[in-house]
Protein backbone atom coordinates (compact mmCIF):
# COMPACT_ATOMS: atom_id res chain seq x y z
CA UNK A 1 0.00 0.00 0.00
CA UNK A 2 1.39 3.42 -0.94
CA UNK A 3 1.67 6.65 1.05
CA UNK A 4 -2.19 7.04 2.34
CA UNK A 5 -3.22 10.95 2.10
CA UNK A 6 -5.59 12.56 4.37
CA UNK A 7 -7.31 15.98 4.09
CA UNK A 8 -10.36 18.00 5.36
CA UNK A 9 -13.89 18.20 3.93
CA UNK A 10 -13.04 21.93 2.98
CA UNK A 11 -10.93 20.95 -0.13
CA UNK A 12 -13.90 20.51 -2.26
CA UNK A 13 -12.25 17.78 -4.76
CA UNK A 14 -14.70 16.69 -7.93
CA UNK A 15 -15.88 13.47 -7.26
CA UNK A 16 -13.51 11.76 -9.99
CA UNK A 17 -10.20 13.53 -8.19
CA UNK A 18 -11.51 12.13 -4.72
CA UNK A 19 -9.41 8.66 -5.45
CA UNK A 20 -8.39 7.05 -2.45
CA UNK A 21 -8.64 10.43 -0.21
CA UNK A 22 -9.47 10.25 3.43
CA UNK A 23 -11.17 12.76 4.01
CA UNK A 24 -12.14 14.41 7.68
CA UNK A 25 -14.92 16.61 7.74
CA UNK A 26 -15.44 20.08 9.82
CA UNK A 27 -18.45 20.84 11.82
CA UNK A 28 -20.94 23.34 10.70
CA UNK A 29 -23.56 24.62 13.69
CA UNK A 30 -27.18 26.08 12.50
CA UNK A 31 -29.11 27.25 14.74
CA UNK A 32 -27.06 25.34 17.86
CA UNK A 33 -27.46 22.17 15.59
CA UNK A 34 -24.58 20.14 14.71
CA UNK A 35 -23.77 18.48 11.61
CA UNK A 36 -20.40 16.46 9.91
CA UNK A 37 -19.68 18.82 6.72
CA UNK A 38 -20.60 17.14 3.63
CA UNK A 39 -22.31 13.94 5.56
CA UNK A 40 -25.31 16.01 7.24
CA UNK A 41 -25.28 19.36 6.97
CA UNK A 42 -24.36 21.16 3.22
CA UNK A 43 -24.23 24.59 1.61
CA UNK A 44 -27.81 25.03 0.91
CA UNK A 45 -28.94 24.67 4.91
CA UNK A 46 -26.20 27.15 5.31
CA UNK A 47 -27.00 29.65 2.60
CA UNK A 48 -31.19 29.69 3.82
CA UNK A 49 -29.66 30.30 7.52
CA UNK A 50 -27.19 33.07 6.56
CA UNK A 51 -30.28 35.00 4.53
CA UNK A 52 -32.82 34.49 7.25
CA UNK A 53 -30.27 36.42 9.66
CA UNK A 54 -31.95 34.94 12.41
CA UNK A 55 -29.68 32.00 12.94
CA UNK A 56 -26.78 31.66 14.18
CA UNK A 57 -23.88 29.84 11.81
CA UNK A 58 -20.55 28.52 13.53
CA UNK A 59 -17.82 26.25 12.40
CA UNK A 60 -16.11 23.71 14.02
CA UNK A 61 -12.59 21.91 13.95
CA UNK A 62 -12.27 17.88 13.86
CA UNK A 63 -11.24 17.01 17.08
CA UNK A 64 -7.41 15.29 17.05
CA UNK A 65 -8.32 12.04 18.14
CA UNK A 66 -10.74 12.06 15.10
CA UNK A 67 -7.71 12.52 13.30
CA UNK A 68 -5.37 9.98 15.29
CA UNK A 69 -8.25 7.56 14.90
CA UNK A 70 -8.08 7.57 10.91
CA UNK A 71 -3.88 7.75 11.07
CA UNK A 72 -4.09 4.21 12.92
CA UNK A 73 -6.60 2.70 10.83
CA UNK A 74 -4.66 4.31 7.68
CA UNK A 75 -1.08 2.77 9.08
CA UNK A 76 -2.49 -0.56 10.59
CA UNK A 77 -3.94 -0.93 6.45
CA UNK A 78 -0.48 -1.41 5.60
CA UNK A 79 0.34 2.21 4.58
CA UNK A 80 3.59 3.36 4.93
CA UNK A 81 2.77 6.80 5.73
CA UNK A 82 0.46 9.30 5.96
CA UNK A 83 0.72 13.28 4.12
CA UNK A 84 -2.27 14.92 5.85
CA UNK A 85 -2.78 18.11 3.90
CA UNK A 86 -5.11 20.90 5.40
CA UNK A 87 -7.10 24.26 4.90
CA UNK A 88 -4.98 27.35 5.83
CA UNK A 89 -3.94 27.43 9.55
CA UNK A 90 -4.35 31.42 9.29
CA UNK A 91 -8.20 30.26 8.72
CA UNK A 92 -9.09 27.34 10.80
CA UNK A 93 -7.09 25.65 13.69
CA UNK A 94 -7.96 22.19 11.68
CA UNK A 95 -3.64 21.86 10.83
CA UNK A 96 -3.19 22.27 14.80
CA UNK A 97 -5.41 19.58 15.09
CA UNK A 98 -3.86 17.09 12.89
CA UNK A 99 -0.33 18.02 14.03
CA UNK A 100 -1.73 17.11 17.79
CA UNK A 101 -3.08 13.94 16.15
CA UNK A 102 0.40 12.91 14.23
CA UNK A 103 2.56 13.58 17.37
CA UNK A 104 0.17 11.17 19.69
CA UNK A 105 0.13 8.23 16.78
CA UNK A 106 4.08 8.60 14.59
CA UNK A 107 5.64 12.33 13.89
CA UNK A 108 7.97 10.12 11.55
CA UNK A 109 5.14 8.09 9.66
CA UNK A 110 2.40 11.35 9.45
CA UNK A 111 3.68 14.51 8.03
CA UNK A 112 0.62 17.31 7.92
CA UNK A 113 0.89 20.20 5.38
CA UNK A 114 -0.50 23.38 5.54
CA UNK A 115 -2.01 24.09 2.16
CA UNK A 116 -2.02 27.85 2.97
CA UNK A 117 -5.27 28.16 1.51
CA UNK A 118 -8.81 26.25 0.65
CA UNK A 119 -11.60 25.07 -1.28
CA UNK A 120 -9.40 23.93 -4.59
CA UNK A 121 -6.61 25.52 -3.52
CA UNK A 122 -6.40 22.94 -0.67
CA UNK A 123 -7.66 20.26 -3.25
CA UNK A 124 -5.21 20.94 -5.78
CA UNK A 125 -2.34 20.40 -2.97
CA UNK A 126 -4.20 17.38 -2.05
CA UNK A 127 -4.28 15.70 -5.55
CA UNK A 128 -0.79 16.43 -5.69
CA UNK A 129 0.27 14.43 -2.96
CA UNK A 130 -1.86 11.88 -3.92
CA UNK A 131 -0.71 12.13 -7.27
CA UNK A 132 2.94 11.10 -6.13
CA UNK A 133 1.88 8.71 -3.51
CA UNK A 134 0.36 6.97 -6.57
CA UNK A 135 3.64 6.93 -8.59
CA UNK A 136 5.31 5.77 -6.19
CA UNK A 137 6.64 8.65 -4.00
CA UNK A 138 7.98 7.80 0.19
CA UNK A 139 6.53 10.17 2.15
CA UNK A 140 8.79 12.91 1.98
CA UNK A 141 8.29 12.75 -1.76
CA UNK A 142 4.51 12.87 -1.22
CA UNK A 143 4.47 15.61 1.38
CA UNK A 144 6.80 17.80 -0.78
CA UNK A 145 4.28 17.20 -4.09
CA UNK A 146 1.56 19.22 -1.77
CA UNK A 147 4.14 21.94 -0.74
CA UNK A 148 5.19 22.57 -4.44
CA UNK A 149 1.55 22.77 -5.10
CA UNK A 150 1.13 25.77 -2.81
CA UNK A 151 3.79 27.80 -4.06
CA UNK A 152 1.93 27.14 -8.11
CA UNK A 153 -1.73 27.72 -6.34
CA UNK A 154 -4.00 31.42 -6.65
CA UNK A 155 -6.86 31.79 -4.93
CA UNK A 156 -8.99 34.85 -5.84
CA UNK A 157 -12.68 35.44 -5.21
CA UNK A 158 -15.69 37.65 -4.82
CA UNK A 159 -18.13 38.48 -2.27
CA UNK A 160 -22.03 40.52 -2.43
CA UNK A 161 -20.68 41.13 1.43
CA UNK A 162 -17.97 41.17 3.78
CA UNK A 163 -20.07 40.57 6.82
CA UNK A 164 -19.74 36.98 6.84
CA UNK A 165 -16.12 37.34 6.74
CA UNK A 166 -16.16 39.13 9.71
CA UNK A 167 -18.56 37.52 11.51
CA UNK A 168 -16.17 34.82 11.34
CA UNK A 169 -13.59 36.86 12.22
CA UNK A 170 -12.00 35.99 9.09
CA UNK A 171 -11.26 39.61 8.56
CA UNK A 172 -11.00 42.31 10.24
CA UNK A 173 -14.20 44.50 11.85
CA UNK A 174 -12.14 47.40 10.19
CA UNK A 175 -12.18 45.94 6.85
CA UNK A 176 -16.01 44.73 6.78
CA UNK A 177 -17.06 48.48 7.50
CA UNK A 178 -14.97 49.85 4.87
CA UNK A 179 -16.37 47.73 2.56
CA UNK A 180 -19.77 49.07 3.88
CA UNK A 181 -19.49 52.56 4.57
CA UNK A 182 -18.39 52.78 0.80
CA UNK A 183 -20.84 50.56 -0.72
CA UNK A 184 -17.66 48.99 -2.59
CA UNK A 185 -17.63 45.57 -3.96
CA UNK A 186 -14.79 43.86 -3.17
CA UNK A 187 -12.56 41.23 -4.37
CA UNK A 188 -10.36 39.26 -2.14
CA UNK A 189 -7.31 36.58 -2.16
CA UNK A 190 -5.52 34.42 0.08
CA UNK A 191 -1.76 35.26 1.19
CA UNK A 192 0.01 33.33 3.32
CA UNK A 193 -2.63 31.65 4.56
CA UNK A 194 -5.09 34.62 5.12
CA UNK A 195 -7.59 36.49 3.21
CA UNK A 196 -6.61 39.92 2.01
CA UNK A 197 -8.40 42.45 -0.14
CA UNK A 198 -6.98 42.75 -3.62
CA UNK A 199 -9.07 45.25 -4.77
CA UNK A 200 -12.52 47.18 -4.60
CA UNK A 201 -14.62 47.97 -7.22
CA UNK A 202 -18.30 49.82 -7.70
CA UNK A 203 -20.55 47.05 -9.10
CA UNK A 204 -20.44 43.49 -8.87
CA UNK A 205 -20.37 43.38 -12.76
CA UNK A 206 -17.10 44.92 -12.55
CA UNK A 207 -15.98 43.23 -9.79
CA UNK A 208 -16.61 39.62 -11.67
CA UNK A 209 -14.63 40.93 -14.50
CA UNK A 210 -11.61 41.72 -12.70
CA UNK A 211 -12.17 38.14 -11.05
CA UNK A 212 -11.23 36.83 -14.71
CA UNK A 213 -8.47 39.50 -15.02
CA UNK A 214 -6.93 38.74 -12.14
CA UNK A 215 -6.78 34.50 -12.59
CA UNK A 216 -5.68 35.41 -16.43
CA UNK A 217 -2.42 37.36 -14.53
CA UNK A 218 -1.79 34.51 -11.94
CA UNK A 219 -1.77 32.01 -15.24
CA UNK A 220 0.83 33.77 -16.66
CA UNK A 221 1.97 31.83 -19.69
CA UNK A 222 1.81 28.27 -17.66
CA UNK A 223 -0.73 25.83 -18.90
CA UNK A 224 -3.09 25.30 -15.89
CA UNK A 225 -5.97 23.74 -14.29
CA UNK A 226 -8.70 26.36 -12.73
CA UNK A 227 -11.59 25.37 -10.21
CA UNK A 228 -14.46 27.82 -10.16
CA UNK A 229 -16.25 27.95 -6.80
CA UNK A 230 -19.78 29.29 -6.25
CA UNK A 231 -22.64 29.88 -3.33
CA UNK A 232 -25.84 30.29 -4.66
CA UNK A 233 -24.42 31.93 -7.57
CA UNK A 234 -23.94 29.20 -10.32
CA UNK A 235 -25.14 31.31 -13.28
CA UNK A 236 -22.02 34.24 -12.26
CA UNK A 237 -19.38 31.03 -12.07
CA UNK A 238 -20.98 29.51 -15.56
CA UNK A 239 -20.10 32.67 -17.06
CA UNK A 240 -16.74 33.01 -15.27
CA UNK A 241 -15.95 29.48 -16.34
CA UNK A 242 -16.98 30.41 -19.68
CA UNK A 243 -15.04 33.92 -20.27
CA UNK A 244 -12.00 31.90 -18.61
CA UNK A 245 -11.63 28.96 -21.04
CA UNK A 246 -12.08 31.49 -23.79
CA UNK A 247 -9.15 33.63 -21.85
CA UNK A 248 -6.96 30.92 -21.69
CA UNK A 249 -7.44 29.16 -24.64
CA UNK A 250 -4.77 26.39 -24.88
CA UNK A 251 -2.88 26.86 -21.73
CA UNK A 252 -6.33 25.76 -20.11
CA UNK A 253 -5.38 22.23 -19.40
CA UNK A 254 -8.44 21.06 -17.14
CA UNK A 255 -11.22 22.96 -15.69
CA UNK A 256 -14.07 22.52 -12.78
CA UNK A 257 -17.37 23.81 -11.25
CA UNK A 258 -18.69 23.28 -8.15
CA UNK A 259 -20.88 25.31 -5.49
CA UNK A 260 -18.47 25.05 -2.08
CA UNK A 261 -19.55 23.23 0.90
CA UNK A 262 -20.93 23.94 4.32
CA UNK A 263 -17.81 25.46 6.16
CA UNK A 264 -16.94 28.05 3.61
CA UNK A 265 -20.74 29.07 2.85
CA UNK A 266 -20.63 29.89 6.62
CA UNK A 267 -18.00 32.21 6.17
CA UNK A 268 -18.27 33.81 2.73
CA UNK A 269 -22.14 34.34 2.52
CA UNK A 270 -24.36 33.85 -0.69
CA UNK A 271 -23.25 35.53 -4.01
CA UNK A 272 -19.72 34.15 -3.17
CA UNK A 273 -17.31 33.53 -6.36
CA UNK A 274 -14.06 32.33 -6.30
CA UNK A 275 -11.60 30.96 -8.81
CA UNK A 276 -8.04 29.27 -7.94
CA UNK A 277 -5.78 28.53 -10.43
CA UNK A 278 -2.98 25.74 -10.30
CA UNK A 279 0.00 26.32 -12.76
CA UNK A 280 1.40 23.07 -14.14
CA UNK A 281 5.15 22.49 -14.76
Amino acid sequence: MPVAVVTDSTAYLPAELSGDITTVPLTVAIGGVEGAEGERVGPAEVAAALTARRVAVSTSRPAPERFARTYRQLLDAGATGVVSVHLSAELSGTREAATLAAGQVDPDRVLVVDARSTGMGLGFCVRAAAGAAAGGADLAGAAQAARAAVAATDTFFYVDTLEFLRRGGRISAASALLGTALSVKPILHVVDGAIAAREKVRTASRALGRLVDLAVEAAGESEVEVAVHHLVAAERAREISTTLAQRLGGRLRQQWTSEVGAVVAAHAGPGLVGVVIHRIG
